[in-house]
């Protein structure tokens, strides 16, 4: 997840802002309906995405903010799917994604301890992507990783393993950005409770502002706007 440092500088960007336009204006003339739209779609998202890929791939797991250096709960629930994919084979190579988020290590780094101390088996090949401070960054940088290993045989299917409120987001972005993605879900089953309502509605506005914005700025041919997320 972004830090504040980084959120504020994406609200100062001309194009952010520009977006943020659009998306209320959307919001103001539907009556609010078209945030209730991109809510049901991320309610969809997490409580129908499966537990396991429907293949094997390469998990991509996203990071989040660490506490004191470690992996905070949902940050774990997202490391104990990958673990388990991993020790029924299902998943042979991890690549874990997320820079310094305000601590002394990288969310990913951290992951990788976390594994190791739980189980990950010796055969499991993992990547770390450490550079990138939110999902957008995240995404990028994993391209660019496993684009520099294809062989020019493009990007591989990749599992898009994180919590049921995030996955949304992140297909949008995979998709966006070129990807085969799935997601895979990393609780068993949606939570009911009221943090998780908070996540699910600012989910649902994340992914209003993010795709509004995109094709508002098809719409218009906007280039610039375009390119920011591609």
């Amino acid at each position: 997840m972004p830090s504040n440092r980084r959120t504020w500088r994406y609200l100062r960007d001309r194009d952010v802002q520009h977006a943020a336009v659009v998306t209320v204006l959307a919001l103001v003339l539907s009556a609010g309906l078209v945030w209730l739209a991109y809510l049901i779609h991320v309610c969809r998202i997490a409580a129908r995405s499966p537990l396991v890929p429907p293949r094997r791939m390469i998990a991509l797991v996203f990071g989040r903010r660490l506490e004191g250096d470690a992996p905070e709960h949902d940050y774990q629930q997202r490391l104990s799917r990958t673990l388990m994919l991993t020790q029924q084979a299902q998943v042979d190579h991890v690549l874990l994604l997320g820079g310094c988020s305000g601590g002394q290590r990288s969310e990913a780094s951290a992951g990788h301890a976390w594994l190791q101390r739980h189980g990950l088996p010796g055969h499991v090949r993992v990547q770390l992507e450490q550079d990138s401070v939110d999902s957008l960054e995240n995404l990028r940088h994993a391209r660019r990783l496993l684009l520099a290993q294809a062989n020019d045989a493009g990007l591989p299917p990749v599992a898009l393993v994180t919590s049921r409120y995030h996955l949304a987001r992140c297909l949008l972005l995979a998709r966006r950005l070129g990807f085969t993605g799935l997601p895979v879900a990393a609780e068993p089953a949606l939570p009911r409770h009221r943090r998780y309502l908070g996540l699910l509605l600012l989910e649902a506005s994340y992914l209003m502002w993010i795709d509004l914005g995109l094709r508002w700025a098809q719409l218009i041919g906007h280039r610039r706007m375009r390119a920011r997320i591609s």
